[in-house]
């Protein structure tokens, strides 16, 4: 594809955008500066929620809307709300039972916060640690129904998080979105929170048509928005499954995937 056909570039975060240790490289800085040298706006989306965000706002110079929770709530760089797309009341208690009975830890967020049952629990530091903030413990999430926008599911058993994913799209498939952010991780938000979904906001935001995006990502909430737009590109470190999906295939994040993808595929 041509440069210059492309408005707007889309980048998931984690195992993508930033190394393994939740670094952005000199490399992927600049080559986010260079798409906006070219005129080419550069937004992130992320399972992550808006909070965990903000300390790319700054060294990428961002400006464009961040979707986290998947695209369950956009902001703009000040934290303000664009758009927030809850789950249903309905489903929260029966989706929070469901993962612990298949021997997943849980999270829920709600807007800015985020709910743990143990703070010492698998990934709750390693999290903290990547977001910059920290969890609040409860004892339970009998009082959480309202305005919660992601729940998680946390195992480091890769089978367990596929069959979890499997169970919940079965029986709460039209009101929910199962996917994957990490393979550790269960993401269970709104049916219209995934990042295909951001990929029409974005076009719609900045007048663009989906042809005229580029995305790249890691994982398989990844897959909705490389089907939505007109270029996409998995970093070396996705799965095969990932990476057959996609438009190319570039170096690993922790080999400055996203620079390379800048470089090679995006002229």
């Amino acid at each position: 594809m041509n440069r210059a056909t492309i408005g707007l570039v889309l980048s998931d975060v984690d195992g993508t955008l930033v190394t393994s240790d939740k670094r952005l490289t000199p490399e992927t800085v600049a080559a986010v500066a260079h798409l906006r040298e070219r005129g080419i706006e550069f937004a992130v989306t992320s399972g992550r929620p808006p909070r965990g965000l903000a300390m790319l706002i700054e060294p990428l110079g961002l400006s464009t809307p961040l979707a986290g929770f998947n695209g369950g709530l956009i902001v703009d760089v000040a934290m303000k709300p664009i758009r927030e797309l809850a789950l249903s009341e309905m489903v929260v208690q029966p989706i929070i039972n469901q993962l612990t009975s298949l021997g997943l830890s849980v999270w829920a967020y709600r807007g800015t916060e985020w709910f743990v049952l143990d703070g010492n629990g698998p990934h709750v530091e390693r999290e903290a640690r990547a977001c910059a903030f920290s969890p609040t413990e409860v004892k339970n999430f009998a009082g959480l129904r309202e305005n919660v926008v992601k729940i998680v599911g946390v195992s480091d058993d890769e089978k367990t998080v596929d069959g979890a994913r499997a169970a919940v799209n079965s029986l709460h498939g039209a009101t929910v979105s199962a996917t994957s952010s990490q393979t550790y991780y269960l993401d269970v938000t709104h049916q219209d929170a995934n990042k295909g979904c951001v990929v029409d906001f974005l076009a719609q935001r900045f007048n663009l048509s989906r042809s005229a995006i580029a995305v790249i990502g890691d994982q398989s909430n990844d897959l909705l928005m490389f089907e939505r737009a007109g270029v996409s590109v998995a970093v070396g470190n996705a799965s095969e499954a990932v990476r057959a999906r996609a438009t190319y295939v570039s170096t690993s994040n922790d080999e400055n995937g996203f620079a390379f993808a800048v470089t090679n595929y995006f002229e």
